[in-house]
């Protein structure tokens, strides 16, 4: 899973470098002579041909040509924080996934080791898991020679360690989702401080061509902020739930299996602690 992660992360990063070299890059001019389209800097002479000739008139530009041109560097950081977005929603949906908390195979191996009161295999099984039911139910094994309460607190303990982690990850999309806007706000007021200084600057009658890049620069950085800013929030609080919602499981299916020891003290023989790796059996309690 973490080499798909980070397959998926050097797959957006090229991709947004490329974006953004094109972005930035400068478009040449090429025209037609005859059936043939010539480059004008290969043949500095067509220049001076084409300026006599009626120039056809100008292509608008697309939206996102327009966004791209207007934002300026603000708009840039706006582009790589999408990007950065983007890959953080495919991290959390191929993190995010009901297998990868309570595998069906896991449950069903557990149980019927219980069951077998092979304590010791069901101990291995859980800690050779990745999942999260697996970190709980090895912790709570683990400790179940200390006695029932203090397994079920090793469990908690594993159980709140790894959700702070997961929405650790998960608060990068409220971050974004706060941030953005603020870029945005950031581009708006310094494309109108430019309309303003050129309004302060002029003697004489304003063009409305002398306003509109400050303008563009607003109204573009604007739109892009909350373009990147709504998504996040909304992934953000996907997630979350999402989170929620299989922890919960976990937990009450952990506490489930772990029924079996209930009533059970603290072991009465001395029992060797057991530590991750450790291939200690544990006591055969019942």
């Amino acid at each position: 899973m973490e080499a798909s992660q980070r397959g998926v992360w050097l797959v957006l990063v090229a991709a947004g470098l490329i974006g953004a070299g094109m972005a930035a890059g400068e478009r040449t001019a090429w025209s037609f002579q005859g059936d043939q389209l010539v480059d004008p800097a290969a043949d500095p002479g067509l220049t001076a041909t084409a300026d006599r000739a009626p120039s056809p008139p100008a292509k608008p530009p697309s939206l996102l040509e327009w966004l791209v041109r207007s934002s300026g560097v603000f708009g840039f950081v706006l582009l790589l924080v999408a990007f950065v977005m983007v890959g953080l929603i495919f991290s959390q949906l191929l993190q995010l996934r009901r297998e990868n908390f309570i595998p069906p195979a896991l449950v069903e191996q557990i149980e019927r080791l219980l069951d077998d009161k092979n304590y010791q295999g069901a101990y291995e099984t859980a800690q050779s898991s990745d999942s999260f039911l697996g970190k709980v139910l090895a912790a709570g094994l683990a400790r179940v020679p200390r006695g029932y309460d203090d397994a079920l607190q090793g469990m908690q303990e594993i159980g709140d360690q790894e959700t702070l982690r997961l929405e650790q990850s998960i608060g990068y999309h409220a971050l974004i989702a706060s941030v953005a806007p603020m870029i945005g706000l950031l581009g708006t007021v310094q494309g109108l401080a430019l309309s303003l200084y050129v309004i302060a600057g002029e003697t004489t009658s304003l063009r409305p061509h002398e306003l509109s890049e400050g303008i563009a620069t607003a109204l573009a950085t604007t739109l892009m902020g909350l373009c990147v800013a709504i998504p996040a929030l909304v992934s953000y609080t996907l997630f979350k739930n999402r989170l929620a919602r299989f922890v919960m499981e976990a937990g009450f299916l952990s506490e489930e299996l772990m029924k079996r020891f209930r009533g059970v003290g603290r072991a009465t023989v001395p029992v060797p602690a057991l530590r991750p790796g450790s291939t200690v059996g544990l006591a055969q309690q019942a």
